[in-house]
């Protein structure tokens, strides 16, 4: 059951990608079209990067997930256009999470304002996706962070979780808000085969995204990532099989952050599968 748990997840994958130079085309070269790419949107550079890219890879036949950070956005009339311009591309999903530019661009300082507006604009998305956060958030009280995931639950359709790298504790998470009546399938966020030098480089030459900024408050992490033998994907997931894969856990698959190591990313899932006997 372990095996095959493992298997199930790693078939249901989200990429999450941040909107380079050379993205459109590591994916194109590397990531098969059954699985959903996600597009990060940096507070540095703003939303259009994120909408030019998205646009791109639904046009290529991706089904293709962009970022929509509440505090990128100036206004309602904003909020419109994006609306607009992603369903004219195509795009079925969104991802609205509050964002970290500071101070916001606009009126939204959190995602549940933008959740409403989406809300009462006749839900133009058949899936909308929010965060969630097993391991503790820097700024926001873990009370606050599931209290936030039951205030959006009419408005959204999925939960994407954050990184984290202990089973222990992405198990407990997963119960507790189970336990707190928060019923939306979670995507589990799990950081890919990421090497260190590599994520620095990148970071470096596209500004900070905002997955990467989530990183740079946790340094430990990239000590994980650097020590050898310190962090792989599977030594997380294998250990959590169990909780992951058990029907009350309503665990929906993977959302791999790749850090635009997308061949590194997709390579190592093809492997395990094969292992796996896929």
């Amino acid at each position: 059951m372990g095996a095959a748990g493992l298997r199930a997840l790693l078939d249901s994958v989200r990429y999450e990608v941040l909107p380079a130079k050379s993205t459109e085309d590591e994916v194109l070269a590397h990531v098969p079209r059954d699985v959903v790419v996600t597009v990060t949107a940096s507070p540095v550079r703003g939303l259009e990067p994120t909408l030019d890219l998205t646009g791109r890879l639904a046009g290529h036949g991706y089904r293709v997930v962009p970022h929509v950070p509440a505090r990128l956005l100036r206004d309602d009339a904003h909020l419109k256009e994006v609306v607009d311009r992603l369903r004219a591309a195509g795009v079925e999903d969104v991802f609205v999470p509050a964002g970290d530019a500071d101070p916001p661009a606009g009126t939204y300082a959190g995602a549940l304002p933008v959740l409403r507006r989406l809300t009462e604009l006749g839900r133009p998305f058949t899936r909308v996706g929010v965060t969630g956060y097993p391991e503790s958030h820097p700024l926001i009280h873990d009370d606050v962070t599931v209290q936030a995931m039951w205030d959006k639950r009419e408005h959204a359709t999925y939960i994407v979780s954050n990184l984290c790298f202990d089973p222990r504790v992405l198990g407990r998470w997963i119960v507790r808000i189970r336990h707190r009546d928060v019923s939306l399938p979670v995507h589990v966020g799990v950081a890919g085969p990421v090497q260190r030098a590599k994520l620095l480089a990148m970071a470096t030459r596209i500004g900070v995204g905002e997955s990467t900024r989530f990183l740079a408050r946790h340094p430990s992490w990239f000590l994980r990532f650097a020590t050898p033998g310190g962090y792989s994907p599977e030594r997380l997931l294998t250990p959590a099989v169990a909780d992951l894969t058990s029907p009350a856990a309503k665990v929906a698959g993977l959302h791999l952050f790749t850090f635009n190591q997308i061949a590194e990313t997709e390579r190592w899932r093809r492997a395990l599968l094969e292992r796996l006997g896929a």
